[in-house]
């Protein structure tokens, strides 16, 4: 099927394409956190049935996020020299055929490998898939947007990433609940293999408009010398790291600690209610917040408030522990880390060159996936010898930070950043 090649829109206006382009790309990572968030439901409860140390199906889980961490980059570059339809389709195939490499685990048969072992395996190719598929996201949304619209488009693009994840770990619980495992799996494989058919029949291949291209070596150089480059990056990490690495890893410590209850639920369902509170409340905002950040003359103008949000969030958690609290809490922290994504990658896509779309992505992803990584390390350290509060007070001292951070180095008209070939070598 030959589909037209875009570079980036001559015009302000919105082009008819825009909608079913990236509509095409939120089903691709949509349908791409559902095959994720089927796993976690299940993945724990088969660890025992299929004679899986807790250590290893902690592997299993996390292995995808590190290859990503590894692959966001040189995916990045890929995207800008070989354009985005052919990455980011064999990205969305791979998403769709990973699950059915679970089923496979469940009985490997003749195949000489553990389960243990094709479950590991299936995840990192997750991690290789959901690169391609991230980055090339953000690369493609960049690139058919203006200036005028983009921060509502990348809002629309985060908000159905975002849910992607929740929706596949309740569609994981109740499908294995009604039917099984195998059957679970089967369903998140078969939606991955259709987002890649939508996107097969509707993607186009979008090339940067830039003649030269950054070497991946110069990536360095770039951040060093833009500090917005290293601000928007540095932001990711922190919320990520607050987020994803520090909060959902110790909420149900939380609720447990001060004995946080809700009707018939314990700690741990309360928990649960909790995370789906702040997912909810994260993507209703990244659906707002992006387009509301193409109207204000700065980006940061909805960034820093986020940021001051998800500071008070941390704070009300840590100083009023009661059930009430608990959920205005995590809505403001999922407010705050929502406020921040859509303004923060709109921002990334206005002042990177059209050749370096991609590897600028990938190098935003890398931030975040750090943060991620690095804060289930720490959090439950932290908290067993400082306290939930204090740890949560530090957290909020931290969001406050980086929003003068943001203030410091974002602040202002965002000009395209300078080619690599021209940045003075230190």
């Amino acid at each position: 099927m030959q589909l037209p090649t875009l570079t980036s829109p001559a015009i302000d206006d919105e082009e008819p394409s825009v909608p079913v382009v990236v509509g095409a790309v939120i089903a691709g990572v949509f349908f791409g956190g559902v095959g994720g968030g089927v796993a976690f439901p299940t993945l724990p409860a088969l660890g025992t049935v299929l004679g899986i140390s807790a250590f290893v199906v902690g592997l299993i889980l996390s292995v995808n996020r590190f290859t990503r961490l590894l692959l966001n980059t040189p995916a990045g570059q890929v995207l800008d020299r070989l354009g985005t339809r052919r990455p980011m389709l064999l990205g969305l195939l791979v998403q769709g055929m990973v699950p059915f490499g679970y089923v496979i685990a469940l009985d490997p048969g003749p195949i000489p490998l553990s389960s243990a072992a094709i479950f590991f395996l299936s995840r990192a190719l997750w991690g290789v898939g959901s690169a391609f598929v991230f980055v090339g996201a953000f690369s493609t949304v960049t690139h058919v947007t203006t200036a005028k619209n983009r921060g509502k488009w990348v809002g629309y693009m985060r908000g159905g990433q975002s849910l992607g994840f929740p929706a596949g770990l309740v569609l994981g619980g109740i499908l294995t609940d009604l039917y099984g495992y195998s059957e679970a799996f089967a369903v998140a494989g078969g939606l991955g293999l259709f987002a890649a058919f939508v996107a097969f029949v509707v993607l186009p291949n979008v090339e940067g408009s830039a003649s030269a291209t950054t070497r991946l070596r110069d990536l360095p150089a770039v951040v060093r010398a833009d500090a917005r480059v290293l601000g928007i990056g540095a932001t990711n990490f922190a919320v990520r790291l607050l987020y994803a690495g520090i909060l959902l890893s110790t909420v149900v410590l939380y609720t447990r600690e001060f004995d946080i209850g809700l009707g018939a639920l314990a700690s741990t369902g309360v928990s649960g209610i909790v995370m789906a509170i702040s997912v909810l409340a994260m993507s209703v905002t990244t659906l707002v917040v992006g387009r509301l950040s193409d109207t204000l003359p700065s980006r940061t103008y909805t960034v820093i408030p986020a940021l001051g949000l998800l500071a008070a969030g941390f704070a009300l958690l840590a100083l009023v522990p009661s059930v009430e609290s608990t959920v205005v809490g995590v809505a403001l922290v999922g407010i705050g880390v929502g406020g921040t994504g859509p303004p923060l990658m709109a921002y990334l896509g206005d002042i990177a060159p059209g050749g370096d779309v991609g590897k600028l992505g990938g190098v935003y992803n890398v931030f975040g996936d750090l943060g991620s990584t690095i804060g289930p390390l720490v959090a439950l350290p932290v908290a067993s010898v400082v306290g939930m509060q204090v740890e949560y007070l530090v957290c909020a001292g931290l969001a406050v930070l980086t929003a003068a951070m943001v203030l410091a180095t974002l602040d202002g008209d965002p000009e395209t950043i300078r080619s690599p070939e021209v940045v003075p070598n230190d």
